[in-house]
């Protein structure tokens, strides 16, 4: 157990010192907080424009770090024969994958803190209504998008391969799935293509979580399936 909680305080240092990777994960977030709401007008419906911009940001926050810099990170590894070296110590597939998880998701969860606090102090955000709702929700997002960069990460040769991958999923996903831009304002198109997306159950989750309308166990199931069925491929398709 001390084994992995270095290995974990070890990536984690060195993703925070990837210049890009903080800026993107924690600094971007933060800055598109600001331009979204500076005109304070809110949802249809009547909703502060905040109380749904953060939980759907949070979304964006966990995919960045698990669809675009964890993969990078694996394929970098191998690029480099990191993950030669370490294929003859006794680390195995499933602990490099918890290891980069965990990492990975901690930087997530620091980035969804920071837009947490700043909502709080600076535009009034409301406490979320079902905090146990709101934190399954982004447990689950964050396993289910995970499953698929580690997937990504398990087989691409090089780091920059695995970026403009990890981005090419990335940004479509998070303008139609309600991370970015909120369903409320879609197209009765867009939203049935955003549906599609793995993305989509995550924001609808967290955001019912934290306005404290009843979760969908069809988005939780999902989430756990997509988790279930893009872990176990990256498990059996890794490459050292």
């Amino acid at each position: 157990m001390r084994g992995i909680t270095q290995v974990i305080g070890v990536e984690l240092k060195l993703i925070m010192r990837d210049p890009m990777s903080a800026f993107f994960a924690l600094a971007f977030p933060a800055i598109m907080l600001w331009v979204k709401l500076r005109g304070g007008k809110p949802l249809p419906g009547g909703l502060p424009a905040v109380d749904a911009t953060v939980p759907m940001l949070s979304v964006f926050v966990i995919g960045l770090a698990a669809l675009v810099v964890l993969p990078a990170t694996l394929a970098q590894y191998r690029e480099r024969r990191v993950l030669k070296r370490m294929r003859a110590t006794p680390a195995s597939p499933g602990m490099l994958f918890g290891a980069q998880w965990v990492a990975h998701m901690l930087l997530a969860l620091l980035g969804t803190a920071l837009l947490v606090v700043i909502g709080l102090v600076a535009y009034d955000l409301s406490a979320p209504a079902n905090v146990g709702a709101v934190v399954l929700a982004w447990v689950l997002a964050a396993l289910s998008l995970s499953g698929i960069g580690l997937l990504l990460g398990a087989v691409v040769p090089s780091g920059r391969t695995a970026t403009v991958i990890g981005l090419s999923l990335f940004f479509p996903m998070v303008f139609i799935s309600g991370a970015v831009i909120p369903r409320e304002t879609m197209g009765g198109a867009m939203r049935a293509i955003g549906d599609l997306t793995p993305m989509a159950p995550a924001v609808q989750a967290i955001r019912d979580g934290w306005e404290g309308h009843p979760v969908s166990p069809v988005s939780l199931i999902i989430m756990i399936a997509i988790c279930l069925v893009a872990g176990g491929g990256a498990v059996k398709a890794f490459r050292w």
